[in-house]
């Protein structure tokens, strides 16, 4: 399974002087759940665009660095050869609907059908991603006839069913309301207990603060740090970064509640629980 090396990465768009990344050095485990944060324009959305190959091979421009996924160089490898490896989960779950589908079960098949898998194989992968996701009883549904948080678990479970060792997600919950958003933040869960390597941008940060294993701050392309939840939330000039931190957070720092061990407030209401009754 894949493990992702990231070596002093620069990137510069076309046409532009200011490094859209700047010398971002870190490490990432396979089976991780790593939250990205940032304000915008931060490099957050560039940042994945790299991970998929999509920079330097799609939008050129200046390039640094080097990004292995197992021993593989990103860059050196067409992103077609990336796709079999790093599965892309858009912003807005309409834009990765082919729209030439009238159900879900085909909806997701259609990337298989193109890679000519048997069969037997393709009706196999469809139904583990669709059980997994929890979609399995809208197979029959047209796919535009879902809820957003559906509509995205299907988008979710088309990438799943390509076997990926590692899914990026740009802000998949950024259209989708409270629900929808904590069945998205579930299901990705379970995929990284299954062993797949998770990279998550968003701004709803109570979601990141309770699901990450690490999360990686972002400001004007430079990696500010990578660290736990914890630990990421309890910086002191956090917000320097245009980044808030959980409510929990703010209440617990507020009243002076911490973990004595680790000297971090908590950043969910059953940390904040926990640290209470000790």
């Amino acid at each position: 399974m894949a493990e992702i090396r990231i070596e002093n990465l620069k990137y510069r768009y076309p046409h532009t002087k200011k490094l859209a990344l700047d010398g971002i050095t870190c490490k990432i485990k396979q089976g991780e759940f790593i939250g990205v944060i940032g304000r915008n324009g931060s490099g957050k959305s560039t940042f994945c665009q790299a991970l998929t190959g999509l920079v330097p091979n799609f939008y050129r421009g200046a390039y640094g660095g080097k990004i292995f996924i197992d021993n593989i160089k990103v860059d050196t490898v067409g992103v077609e050869e990336i796709c079999q490896k790093v599965g892309l989960v858009f912003q807005n779950p309409f834009n990765q609907v082919t729209g030439a589908k009238l159900t879900v079960y085909e909806e997701i098949a259609f990337g298989l059908e193109n890679l000519g898998i048997p069969r037997d194989e393709m009706i196999r992968r469809v139904d583990e991603a669709m059980e997994l996701l929890d979609i399995a009883k809208y197979k029959d549904r047209h796919p535009f006839d879902l809820s957003g948080g559906q509509m995205q678990r299907m988008a979710i479970a088309s990438i799943i069913a390509m076997q990926p060792e590692v899914i990026i997600l740009d802000e998949p919950t950024s259209q989708l309301d409270p629900q929808g958003s904590e069945e998205v933040f579930q299901a990705v869960q379970k995929l990284s207990k299954k062993g797949i390597t998770i990279i998550m941008v968003e701004h709803k940060i109570e979601k990141i603060a309770a699901y990450s294993d690490r999360v990686i701050l972002l400001d004007e392309g430079k990696l500010i740090d990578m660290d736990t939840p914890q630990k990421i939330f309890s910086k002191e000039n956090l917000h320097e970064y245009g980044v808030e931190a959980p409510i929990f957070t703010k209440i617990c720092k507020g009243l002076g509640i911490r973990n004595n061990k680790t000297l971090c407030y908590p950043v969910t209401l059953e940390e904040a629980k926990e640290v209470l009754a000790k």
